[in-house]
């Protein structure tokens, strides 16, 4: 058997005689786990253990976990889609105090992977609620989750890249989740769900995926999610407009680009009949350069003004044909997830 070294002879404290200036490693490992105490003490109690049943082929009830965050006093919890996508409804959340609740699904989008649960439990102590867009690269976050079903499960790391776009598909439709955060600090199967936290404990993103070892990607908590959270706890669904095409972005010719002064757009690779964009006239290889006079330089610009608020109504879109300039009237639908 191969000789073990224990990290306590390494991490142990100073030999007799030697003195720690400030600014030593032990000060500032002893600042670093005072704010993942602080962090952790502050949100464990916010966050669930959930267990879930889903009806899997042959009739089988197959269960399942992930985490979960209280966000209001009167019950409201944050968790992610897939968690309880398939499941009846009911969920079963165990708190680290030993409270175990019912909790049913409010509402589940899975074009973000964002889902609402509601319990009917009093005294429930939800979290404070950040903002992903003041993260920069390096800033520690913490994660608190449920991994493998070990409750209040606490690791730390730091924000590894901001912007990342995590594709993400409903039984209709496929979107791109953007500002997704990637993070060192470890996840596993049952974090989905938990919380990302920065260093004064507020939830800056809820993690729902581990592309690999030390590779663990949050969806951000920002304006948008904000108003995707809103709309579950309010009305349990969140509308999107849709105008059916399939595309990509494009740099513009030089002269265009000089024109417009910007250097991409999105070019139109299919147009889904009888959809919106058909009606409207576009074509594949049109480039969309504009709609509402708001620029549109890649396929996330275009999802970001597919606002509910636009079903129904008239929405002109540039696009440039054969270096012709057109303006085409589009009239968005619903889109089906």
């Amino acid at each position: 058997m191969a000789d073990l070294t224990f990290i306590d002879a390494l991490l142990g404290p100073e030999q007799p005689g030697a003195e720690a200036g400030p600014g030593s490693d032990a000060e500032a490992l002893d600042a670093y786990s005072r704010a993942v105490v602080t962090v952790a003490e502050r949100l464990s109690p916010s966050v669930a253990n959930l267990r879930v049943s889903r009806r899997v082929r042959g009739g089988r009830v197959a269960t399942g976990g992930g985490s979960g965050v209280v966000v209001t006093p009167d019950g409201f919890m944050l968790t992610s889609a897939h968690v309880v996508a398939g499941t009846d409804g009911r969920v079963e959340a165990t708190f680290v105090d030993g409270r175990e609740v019912s909790a049913e699904v409010v509402g589940a989008d899975p074009l973000s992977d964002l889902a609402v649960l509601r319990s009917e439990a009093a005294e429930l102590l939800p979290a404070e609620l950040g903002d992903a867009e003041r993260l920069r690269v390096g800033q520690l976050v913490v994660a608190i989750g449920n991994p493998h079903g070990f409750a209040g499960s606490v690791t730390a790391g730091v924000v590894s890249a901001l912007g990342r776009s995590l594709p993400v598909r409903s039984r209709a439709a496929g979107r791109i989740v953007e500002n997704v955060i990637q993070t060192d600090a470890a996840l596993n199967p049952g974090n989905s769900g938990g919380a990302l936290a920065d260093g004064r404990g507020c939830v800056i993103g809820i993690n729902t995926a581990v592309a690999g070892v030390g590779l663990g990607l949050a969806v951000p908590i920002n304006d948008t999610t904000r108003k995707i959270l809103a709309a579950l706890m309010r009305e349990g669904r969140f509308t999107r407009a849709y105008i059916g095409i399939a595309g990509g972005s494009r740099p513009l010719p030089p002269r265009l680009a000089r024109e417009l002064g910007r250097t991409a757009c999105v070019e139109v690779v299919e147009v889904v009949e009888g959809s919106p964009a058909a009606l409207a006239g576009l074509r594949p290889e049109d480039m969309i350069v504009a709609v509402e006079g708001t620029p549109v330089e890649g396929v996330d610009d275009l999802q970001r003004l597919m606002a509910g608020e636009l079903i129904g109504s008239r929405v002109p879109a540039t696009v440039v044909r054969d270096g012709v300039r057109l303006t085409v009237e589009l009239v968005p639908v619903e889109l089906e997830v």
